[in-house]
């Protein structure tokens, strides 16, 4: 993929100044850590190092990245390395794609609670989950899943929601068998919403009872009772949005799908096309309107107040296990499913191997010969100030 025209970090540059002092009071230390980690990678700021390569010993000078996770710039290797591991646990079975989304009237909380209100979409939309696949009416069997937290929509206001990737069925509760789905989008819709809104509203609504929710700014007015109670009745009244998807083709197809979700944070580069200096144009689209393709335009400040919406809390994990595929039992679970499935009747998605792609593509190759460049020298920041001939490459 070629390099994009713009960057994050390129408007964090020429506005970054201007956003900080309209918004600095309301950033905490994780957002002013992501905005230097972005403002400085691959930049002398940071260090560098010069490579050769063994081949044909061209050489050149690169600078360090920041590896923090909000950069839009750090996160390729990241993500191959978690594929490959990932890859070692598939199932030769289709997979499902479950979306759980909470309604905007709740962003407020979210923005002044981020950890709390997280760790509860995760638990409320994984025991749904579990609860509902348990029952004998719907599936009767022990699922396992991917979780991972997105909290961002398009146009980068704060839309909170899980993608949940879930094999096709699951063990029977003696462990005997393999279960398969009943339904074409593996639980009823309709039931998982209604499960999900209760099992939520009712976490909530203990964490303000024993006043563990902060209600500040845009949310000071939930800190009285009958207000947030008044709001709590009117989200009861609504249906809540839970999005399935029909199964994946096999195993390899939700590798790629992951791979579009798992360490994405807000935006690429590659999805700007303009920066004046003054206004952003990024691509976007429009779910609201049958998922439609457009432009959107937005002052720099204001755009990059929105992405620093997304900066999670410090430690916070974003992409979890449940069920059999939760880390305290998920290689003996995972073994046994392979030996039901091998066992099955039915044909059997044969998975491929990403390993060595992943391995290669986490490797910078000589831009002359295509082999592998090797580390010859690394340089601190006050050795790359000294020397005016380093160029990034």
């Amino acid at each position: 993929m070629t390099r994009p025209t713009f960057e994050v970090a390129d408007i964090l540059r020429a506005q970054g100044d201007r956003f900080l002092d309209r918004y600095r009071s309301g950033f905490d230390f994780q957002q002013l850590k992501a905005f230097r980690a972005i403002l400085r990678c691959r930049t002398a700021a940071l260090g560098g190092h010069r490579d050769a390569c063994p081949s044909c010993g061209h050489q050149a000078i690169s600078y360090n990245s920041c590896r923090n996770r909000h950069c839009p710039k750090c996160q390729t290797q990241a993500r191959e390395r978690w594929l490959a591991a990932r890859e070692r646990e598939l199932l030769t079975t289709s997979y499902f794609h479950v979306v759980f989304t909470v309604p905007h009237e709740l962003n407020v909380l979210a923005l002044e609670n981020p950890r709390l209100f997280y760790d509860l979409l995760f638990a409320a939309s994984a025991q749904t989950l579990l609860e509902i696949a348990i029952d004998r009416k719907h599936l009767g069997a022990e699922i396992g899943m991917i979780s991972i937290l997105h909290t961002w929509g398009q146009n980068l206001l704060l839309h909170p929601h899980i993608h949940c990737a879930i094999p096709a069925g699951g063990l029977s509760p003696d462990h005997r068998q393999w279960v398969r789905p009943r339904y074409a989008f593996f639980l009823p819709v309709k039931i998982l919403s209604r499960v999900f809104r209760g099992k939520f509203l009712a976490r909530l609504k203990r964490l303000h009872s024993r006043n563990k929710l902060c209600c500040n700014g845009p949310a000071a007015a939930l800190a009285d009772p009958q207000q947030f109670a008044k709001l709590m009745r009117r989200l009861h009244r609504h249906d809540w949005v839970v999005y399935a998807k029909p199964a994946f083709g096999g195993p390899m197809q939700v590798l790629r799908y992951l791979g579009r979700y798992t360490h994405r944070v807000a935006i690429s580069n590659h999805r700007l096309l303009a920066f004046d200096q003054e206004r952003v144009t990024f691509r976007w689209k429009d779910y609201a309107h049958g998922g439609k393709h457009g432009k959107m335009t937005l002052a720099a400040t204001e755009f990059l107040r929105r992405f620093f919406l997304h900066v999670l809390p410090r430690g916070f994990v974003r992409i979890r296990h449940f069920g059999f595929l939760a880390n305290r039992f998920r290689c003996s679970r995972l073994a046994l499913s392979r030996q039901l499935l091998s066992s099955s009747s039915s044909t059997l998605v044969e998975a491929g191997t990403s390993q060595a792609s992943a391995e290669s593509s986490s490797v910078w190759h000589c831009p002359r010969c295509g082999a592998a460049m090797i580390v010859m020298q690394r340089f601190t920041a006050a050795e790359l100030s000294t020397c005016s001939y380093f160029d990034s490459s």
